[in-house]
């Protein structure tokens, strides 16, 4: 029997006021303290000197190094960093919240925000920067906080997002698109046609043949053409869209851990808490406990 839990959520009034166009919040810290959580603003948070804290995004969990820059597109993508194995006492957190309204769709359609466009689109599952990204913006990011005249902050976080654009296609994306409720799109056509299947079926047995089908090539050649656009070969592609439906059932719902196995279109228990394991760090009971212990919505 599918039974949702009820989630008690927290509303709180964010920091950002209608009339500004971003909010930061420059802090030095010992600790992490702050639960599992979601708002309505996008986020990008830098963290130095805090090597061994655990983020969380989405379903991704990972421990970071001394530097860790996120930028996470989506109002409704769950994410903290939890304290962990950390001992420092000199940590540095750079928030920066902006509304997703902040740029109109035709501005972001001119030629001159291409790039930005893109990584918005991409953080909608969270990046994670690589540090020759964090250090092409890190002199920008110390300074904006101090900026007293709003026109030139701004333009200054501009510099940031556009500086990270350029580093997009290096990023990380963290939680999976079924997890944060987003859809996969690859600029191929029939590679969207074959997504569009697997999402409709993944509860069911997808044969790769069914699927060079849908695209309208032999097996071989889908294979290869698959792996080429989506960077994944089908069997992962399929099975982490899977988990990410999985953790999401976790999350929102009183199901049995054996009911979501089957729901999400494994057939084995053993071999869905294996690969949850392997692809999560936790076992399914242990993901679930994490997140309904610390789990708030603001």
């Amino acid at each position: 029997m599918n039974v949702w839990q009820k989630i008690s959520a927290i509303r709180e009034i964010t920091p950002l006021s209608e009339k500004d166009c971003f909010y930061i919040a420059d802090r030095n810290k010992n600790e992490f303290t702050y639960p599992i959580h979601s708002h309505g603003e996008y986020e990008l948070n830098f963290i130095s000197n805090a090597s061994g804290v655990k983020r969380i995004v989405g379903d991704s969990i990972e421990i970071i190094g001394d530097y860790d820059l996120v930028l996470i597109g989506s109002k409704d993508l769950e994410h903290a960093w939890e304290q962990n194995d950390c001992k420092s006492s000199n940590i540095r957190e750079i928030t920066i919240q902006f509304s997703p309204d902040l740029f109109s769709s035709e501005l972001l359609n001119k030629n001159q925000f291409n790039s930005i466009r893109k990584m918005l689109k991409e953080a909608q599952c969270g990046l994670s920067f690589p540090l020759p990204a964090i250090m092409s913006v890190y002199s920008l990011l110390d300074k904006l906080s101090g900026e007293q005249n709003g026109f030139y902050a701004f333009v200054s976080f501009l510099k940031i997002l556009h500086e990270l654009s350029l580093h997009s296609s290096e990023a990380k994306r963290l939680s999976t698109s079924s997890f944060a409720k987003i859809g996969s799109h690859s600029d191929s056509r029939r590679i969207q046609k074959v997504q569009e299947y697997i999402n409709a079926h993944y509860k069911e047995e997808i044969r790769l043949n069914e699927l060079a089908d849908v695209a309208k090539m032999t097996p071989a050649a889908f294979s290869r053409f698959f792996k080429l656009c989506t960077g994944k070969g089908v069997v992962d592609y399929v099975i982490d869209l899977r988990l990410g439906y999985a953790a999401r059932l976790l999350v929102d719902s009183n199901m049995l851990i054996s009911e979501i196995c089957y729901d999400c279109g494994f057939n084995n228990v053993s071999n869905f808490n294996r690969l949850f394991r392997k692809h999560k760090k936790l076992s399914p009971k242990e993901f679930r406990e994490n997140y309904r212990k610390k789990k708030i919505v603001i």
